[in-house]
């Protein structure tokens, strides 16, 4: 009898898991992790959890996107128990694509606060990262801008600099405008932004905070952690560019500075998942959370957890406590939002 097509794609993902990744059937003492984290100290996170616990870490990287991609081919083939992200609306994308499933964890409960967590437990964030305004110092006054709304005013015009509308970071900084003040005004907002822009949107973080220093635009939008990348640079040029430019805290006297997080969640049909819950968990221990977060200069979701000394000497900062869960929520009308008002 010929094999039905079916079986043997069944057969082809099966034998392409093992090629790829040297795992041929599920094991008690083992956790498969697919990460889009690309950090050297992530490696003495998994030693360590093996340490502790006598479950091996087999780690897949690559990027965000592809990895999805690749869940989503691998359907129940997949040797993948945990998958690590960045970004509230790439977790939401890989919910809507059924590649993760909810976890009922007592500990992730108690540890990660409810808005940086999926409501119902199919995700959870481990780190969390500030969006947050540039400035030049010599070029600008920061006592002119104090919000994020202020990045419309016409007074502005030809000033700013951001980046592709495509980048999941600011998508998810439209869907927390759009959960504070509905679509139509942060349509108003996003059209206003795009009139000011000092160029069209190019580049990534760092290339806007470079822009900034460089003079071709007197603020911009980056994520917090690029700027502190740039000042401990070992190129002394980038830290001669870094020190050129101050940070604004958007909205801090008010609703808080937007969040967003790095994350993970245990895949769909996880051939192990008891250890890839007790992984997660791991990520919200105080050794873990001293690691995870601050191997990029991020913050940590556990409160009382010690910090990178350039974030403590930042101080407490507000922080917006709206859902990360409301970032993915918004996301496909923050696409089209942005498509409208010609922020390409």
């Amino acid at each position: 009898m010929t094999p039905s097509p079916r079986l043997i794609l069944g057969i082809s993902l099966i034998a392409l898991a093992v090629v790829f990744t040297g795992c041929s059937a599920p094991r008690d003492d083992q956790v498969f992790i697919y990460s889009a984290r690309h950090y050297d100290s992530d490696t003495l996170l998994f030693e360590r959890f093996t340490a502790l616990t006598g479950i091996e870490v087999r780690v897949l990287q690559g990027g965000s996107d592809e990895l999805m991609e690749r869940l989503e081919r691998e359907g129940v083939a997949s040797p993948a128990d945990v998958l690590i992200t960045v970004d509230a609306g790439r977790l939401w994308r890989a919910e809507q694509a059924g590649l993760l499933e909810a976890v009922d964890s007592p500990v992730l409960r108690e540890r990660i606060p409810g808005h940086l967590r999926h409501p119902d437990g199919v995700w959870y964030g481990f780190s969390q990262r500030l969006r947050v305004i540039v400035y030049n110092r010599e070029r600008f006054d920061p006592a002119a801008v104090s919000r994020y709304e202020d990045l419309a005013d016409p007074a502005l015009a030809g000033r700013i600099c951001i980046r592709s509308s495509n980048n999941i970071y600011n998508q998810s900084l439209l869907a927390s405008l759009i959960s504070h003040h509905g679509v139509e005004a942060t349509e108003t907002w996003a059209g206003g932004l795009v009139a000011n822009l000092a160029r069209p949107p190019q580049g990534g973080d760092t290339d806007q905070i470079l822009g900034v220093a460089a003079g071709e635009c007197d603020l911009a939008v980056a994520n917090h952690y690029y700027y502190l990348r740039l000042l401990q640079s070992e190129d002394a040029t980038r830290r001669a560019a870094a020190e050129q430019v101050g940070i604004i805290f958007p909205n801090a006297a008010d609703r808080g500075v937007h969040v967003n997080i790095g994350g993970a969640g245990v895949v769909r049909g996880a051939p192990n998942r008891e250890n890839a819950v007790r992984f997660l968990e791991y990520l919200a221990s105080d050794e873990a959370q001293a690691v995870f977060a601050g191997a990029n200069f991020e913050y940590p979701v556990v409160q009382g957890i010690e910090m990178d000394a350039a974030l403590r000497a930042w101080g407490e900062i507000r922080l917006d406590e709206v859902s990360v869960g409301e970032l993915g929520r918004y996301n496909p009308e923050a696409v089209r939002l942005a498509d409208r008002v010609g922020w390409r």
